[in-house]
């Protein structure tokens, strides 16, 4: 068996390495809005601020300082943890010399595309489940919603939405740039109560979405939309602040040649998201009713 190392990764002069690149950063959501970083080793030692500023205790006060005085003495608010970057690896089914002779091209970039798609949602998975602290609050911030997005009545997504925001401003002591992270059908729900519940007092907004314009924003934030948001939980959230993604190995893409039968694609990847500052994310559950 022969494995062509990934510059060389083509079949029918077709830059599978390249073209696979493309595709992963097209597919993937929550990868790019977090903070990049490069790591050499796989066991990585990082730090997680789970509170804002340091203050002193009272009746101290930090600029009550006598001249002459020693200054106070303020215990950081970092925790220190220790995390191993996770491993990405697929392989193609087997491609026969006599398909990879007289197939078309564009079946070798479906082939790629798909194993791309799965590497890809496996990994912005395993992004919103840290983010997310596995849907349950606990250094991040929580909100339980006003009531589900598609409730018959009741709802108010503004309210909660404004709150989310509320709690990052308050514990980060910061005013920074959020986005809104949904599922599809909460973003049909949102579309659905300002045009429907809203609507008589919106009339031009609402009649911008009945003319199939996309919601791209909501509140001033922008809103992105992904399957991998657990299904009744939405995000308020700069996750470029609050999270860094730790890449051990890029996707990297390889064929994998047995002599006289055929080819295979291997693509593969390796690192981990690292919640940080969890306080510049809030998580809004009971959004669905079912």
């Amino acid at each position: 068996m022969v494995v062509n190392g990934a510059g060389q990764a083509l079949i029918r002069g077709l830059n599978i390495d390249r073209a696979s690149k493309d595709m992963f950063e097209e597919a993937l959501i929550f990868k790019k809005e977090l903070k990049g970083e490069s790591t050499g080793s796989r066991q990585i030692r990082w730090y997680q601020k789970t509170s804002g500023y340091l203050t002193a205790t009272a009746p101290a006060k930090i600029s009550n300082i006598a001249y002459g005085a020693r200054p106070f003495v303020l215990k950081r608010t970092w925790t220190r943890n220790t995390s191993y970057t996770k491993k990405y690896l697929l392989d193609s089914e087997l491609i026969d010399m006599e398909d990879e002779t007289d197939s078309d091209v564009q079946v070798f970039m479906n082939t790629a595309e798909d194993l791309v798609d799965a590497v890809a949602n496996d990994l912005d998975g395993d992004i919103w489940d840290v983010v997310s602290e596995n849907q349950s609050a606990s250094n991040i911030n929580g909100v339980t919603s006003t009531a589900a997005w598609d409730a018959a009545s009741g709802q108010n997504p503004y309210a909660d939405v404004t709150e989310a925001e509320e709690l990052i401003r308050k514990n980060t002591k910061r005013n920074p740039v959020l986005k809104i992270y949904l599922n599809a059908h909460d973003h049909k729900s949102l579309k659905d109560w300002l045009v429907t519940v809203k609507g008589s007092s919106i009339p031009g907004f609402s009649s911008q979405l009945i003319d199939n314009r996309p919601l791209l924003t909501f509140d001033t934030k922008q809103v992105i939309v992904s399957e991998n948001v657990t299904v009744d939980f939405a995000m308020v959230a700069n996750l470029e602040r609050g999270a860094i993604y730790k890449e051990f190995m890029e996707l990297r893409t390889w064929i994998i040649t047995e002599e006289g039968i055929g080819r295979k694609i291997r693509i593969g990847t390796n690192g981990i998201a690292l919640l940080v500052r969890p306080k510049y994310i809030t998580l809004i559950s009971n959004t669905q009713t079912a």
